[in-house]
């Protein structure tokens, strides 16, 4: 999370996020691969430093639709329900069926 909203500030450098976050190297880079891989983080070579940068700006948006329904629940919202004996309930679309979720696309 620290890497994304530090980068909605603009591109970074490995070295600059591990100063800037406090991180050790080996966990920036963790995760920047991870957001790469995920398509939200691309980097542009110059000379022997890349620069990060993220590719879905509205990725903060998000995430900040997110914190506020949160707030106004007061962290009720379950993610995964804990109790493995019980289906989580299907998801439907706008006409009330069933819906298949891709859980492999990435928006």
């Amino acid at each position: 999370m620290r890497i994304v909203q530090r980068l909605t500030r603009g591109e970074a450098r490995v070295v600059d996020l591990t100063t800037q976050l406090g991180l050790a190297q080996s966990t920036v880079s963790k995760h920047l691969a991870c957001l790469r891989d995920c398509g939200l983080v691309d980097y542009r070579a110059e000379g022997r430093q890349s620069f990060y940068a993220l590719t879905r700006p509205e990725l903060m948006d998000l995430l900040a639709s997110a914190e506020h329904l949160l707030t106004v629940t007061g962290h009720a919202v379950v993610l995964c329900p804990d109790d493995d004996d019980q289906p989580a309930a299907p998801a439907r679309d706008s006409s009330g069926r069933t819906a298949e979720l891709d859980h492999t696309a990435v928006p």
